[in-house]
């Protein structure tokens, strides 16, 4: 798909086939998030790749919606603060913005592999932190479910250009 179309067809899934997703299309989906640029190309990330079937209640106490565990995979990028490029200047930290750079291009991937996803942030951190039994400098980020979507795509609302664009100056 063109990256115009791709990123306009993307949406937000909530709801999923039980179907399997393919070998082949998660190692996809997992190279595009290997690939993303972070800060000092540091990488402070790791992936946790969870298989739902077995787990849908230890994995639904995440996030406590039932679609979030119809897909046959979650996904939770977490961010190694220790790993991450700091400002100088004022000791910002970019892990956060590191993790979300990677979850957007494993999405878009998804998206053009024909893969669902659902960027979820509303989630329960010590749920999160038990289920995939992270040590304590990991810190889970963003979860999304992975699978082929059972619903279809709404209407997007975005705010026009002209609210969100400055030039120049502010």
């Amino acid at each position: 798909m063109e990256y115009s179309e791709l990123i306009a067809a993307r949406y937000s899934v909530r709801a999923y086939l039980p179907a399997p997703v393919e070998d082949e299309k998660l190692q996809i989906v997992l190279e595009a998030a290997r690939l993303a640029p972070t800060a000092a190309n540091r990488q402070p990330f790791q992936i946790v790749v969870m298989r739902t079937a077995g787990r849908e209640e230890e994995i639904g106490k995440i996030y406590r919606r039932p679609w979030f565990v119809q897909a046959p995979l979650v996904i939770a990028i977490c961010a190694i603060s220790s790993q991450a490029w700091v400002r100088e200047s004022d000791r910002f930290n970019a892990r956060l913005i590191d993790a979300a750079i990677v979850a957007d291009h494993l999405i878009l991937a998804a998206a053009n592999a024909g893969l669902g996803t659902c960027w979820v942030a509303a989630f329960n951190v010590e749920a999160a932190r038990k289920a995939l039994r992270l040590p304590d400098e990991a810190e889970p980020v963003i979860f999304t479910p992975l699978g082929y979507p059972a619903d279809e795509p709404g209407i997007k609302t975005r705010k026009p250009l002209t609210e969100l664009v400055r030039y120049e100056h502010w």
